[in-house]
C-alpha cells in the first residue's frame, strides 16, 4: 500500500509535497537573490538539475519519514509562491523547519501562515517533541519570523558542508 503524504491548506495556501511538476518553479526559487543570499547556491542551474534535486534530496526523505519539502500554492489563483518543509538535516539534532519565498511574495505573511500550520502538524501528526530552525545572523527577517513563531535562540552552530556559522533556534512541543 502506498504511503499517504500530508497535503494541507491554510486560509490562503495549498501546501503539498514538492514533486517533479514543481521543477521549473524550484529552479526559479533556488536561483532567486534572496535564496542565494540566505540559503546558498545549491548548484541547481537547469531544469534537469531541479528534477535531480527533487529526486535525490527531497523524495528519499519524504518516502523515509513522510515529510520533506512542500510547495506553497496560492489558492486564489494557483500561483506557486514558495516552499516550506521539515528537514532531517545533517548537523542538527531532530528536525529542522525551513521556508523560502519568491521575492515577489515576501512580506505577505505566507511564510508565517505556512509555518504555523506545519509546526502544528509536526507536533500533532508526526509526534515530534522539538523543531529546530537555522538562519544566518544577517537574515533578520527570518529571525523575526522565528521569534514570532515562539522559537528561541539556542546557540551558534556549524553544519556539514556549510562554511557559515548559523543561529540555531528551537521550539518544543507545548505541554
Amino acid at each position: 500500500m502506498a504511503r499517504q503524504y500530508h497535503t494541507f491548506t491554510t486560509d490562503r495556501l495549498a501546501v503539498r509535497p514538492t514533486s517533479h511538476d514543481d521543477a521549473a518553479f524550484l529552479l526559479r526559487l533556488m536561483n532567486s537573490p534572496t535564496w542565494i543570499a540566505n540559503i546558498g547556491d545549491r548548484k541547481v542551474h537547469s531544469l534537469e538539475d531541479a528534477k535531480a534535486y527533487i529526486t535525490e534530496r527531497m523524495q528519499p526523505q519524504l518516502e523515509r519519514l513522510g515529510f520533506s519539502n512542500n510547495t506553497l500554492i496560492r489558492k486564489s489563483d494557483g500561483v506557486k509562491v514558495g516552499t516550506c518543509g521539515l528537514y532531517d538535516r545533517a548537523g542538527i539534532e531532530g528536525v529542522d523547519i525551513g521556508y523560502a519565498l519568491l521575492p515577489a511574495y515576501e512580506k505577505m505573511g505566507y511564510a508565517y501562515e505556512s509555518t504555523v500550520k506545519l509546526t502544528a502538524i509536526a507536533f500533532e501528526q508526526f509526534k515530534l517533541s522539538k523543531i529546530s530552525a537555522i538562519t544566518l545572523a544577517s537574515n533578520l527577517p527570518s529571525q523575526q519570523l522565528l521569534k514570532k513563531l515562539e522559537f528561541t535562540f539556542s546557540k551558534m552552530i556549524r553544519i556539514p558542508n556549510d562554511p557559515e556559522e548559523l543561529m540555531l533556534f528551537e521550539l518544543f512541543k507545548p505541554q
